[in-house]
């Protein structure tokens, strides 16, 4: 099977139903209300980009970093090293189009407002807004992927790239196996037809909200409750199954320039089921990486050693 038959037989796996397009922009709720201190020091903005409201927190002084999420998590799961970072970095740390405190997009029917082209661009417009042209670029899960479309949109911009916890999409899923079903099967059940899986998630979210016994828990449970962030990462999943395979098959043949380091997580999935350093040296010129004691939240679940590694690489 060549490249682009194995495309269009994953897509047909992945995206058998994609959702129909919504009706109405979600607005996305005032950021910062009552909300504990989960960064001291750091300042709550939002930057109006050409295709979205983002907002984030800032600080620290120095050559820049961008710091970027996954699924379903928001700028708050870079808590416990973002501050570290903000000693010797100026730390950018925003919630994605469609994620958290930003705004959500109306759907179009290509789901082209939940691209990761259009959620890059949206990063290249937050760094101009604070005058920086060139910047490294740190994503876990969804914002690894974002990342990586960054990296290939502008390589003009991205001086240095790190993605943790992930593989390129387009190989994910151009390479389904059963092995990848069972461990990833939320890949799949998201880019069902709207409103399935945001009926489940709504129910599933809700069942776990009474138990939040955390700050942190009571933040992820204020943003996953809501509709709006249920749909937008929905989006973002419908997206990936179907424009973003596009633009990853008229970009596969190009590699990244810029240093690449790839860290994953020894107790998840990722590492027990591909040779990852080895997938992302297909697809830059200068790849690194390991695998860190930890599951798929690395900068949770080891903040220190993410921080080493991120201290050496944009040190480097």
């Amino acid at each position: 099977m060549n490249r682009r038959d194995a495309l269009k037989h994953a897509a047909v796996l992945a995206a058998a139903a994609l959702a129909r397009p919504g009706q109405a922009e979600a607005q996305a709720p005032a950021a910062g209300a009552n909300l504990p201190d989960f960064f001291p020091g750091f300042t709550s903005e939002r930057v109006k980009t050409s295709g979205a409201e983002i907002n984030l927190v800032r600080a620290g002084s120095g050559p820049p970093v961008l710091l970027l999420h996954g699924a379903p998590q928001t700028h708050i799961s870079w808590r416990l090293v973002a501050p570290e970072l903000s000693k010797t970095h100026t730390v950018i740390v925003p919630d994605l189009r469609g994620y958290g405190d930003s705004s959500k997009p109306p759907d179009t029917a290509d789901h082209a407002n939940y691209s990761k082209r259009a959620m890059a661009l949206d990063q290249v417009e937050v760094m101009t807004h604070f005058g920086f042209d060139r910047f490294p670029v740190v994503g876990h899960d969804r914002g690894g992927r974002v990342g990586h479309r960054l990296a290939l949109d502008h390589p003009d911009k991205v001086t240095r790239l790190a993605v943790l916890d992930i593989i390129p999409t387009y190989y994910l899923y151009t390479h389904v196996t059963l092995e990848f079903i069972q461990a990833y099967f939320h890949w799949f059940n998201y880019v069902r037809a709207a409103p399935g899986p945001e009926e489940q998630l709504k129910a599933q979210y809700e069942a776990q909200r009474a138990k939040a016994s955390t700050d942190v828990q009571r933040e992820y449970m204020r943003v996953y409750n809501d509709p709006a962030n249920i749909h937008g990462m929905c989006e973002d999943y419908r997206a990936s199954a179907s424009i973003d395979l596009k633009h990853d098959e008229e970009s596969w043949g190009r590699k990244i320039q810029c240093p690449l380091l790839t860290l994953w997580g020894l107790k998840g999935p990722m590492g027990r089921l591909y040779d990852v350093l080895a997938i992302w040296k297909e697809r830059g010129v200068n790849v690194t990486g390991r695998g860190l004691p930890a599951g798929h939240n690395l900068q949770e679940d080891a903040p220190a050693d993410v921080l080493s590694e991120l201290q050496a690489f944009l040190k480097s």
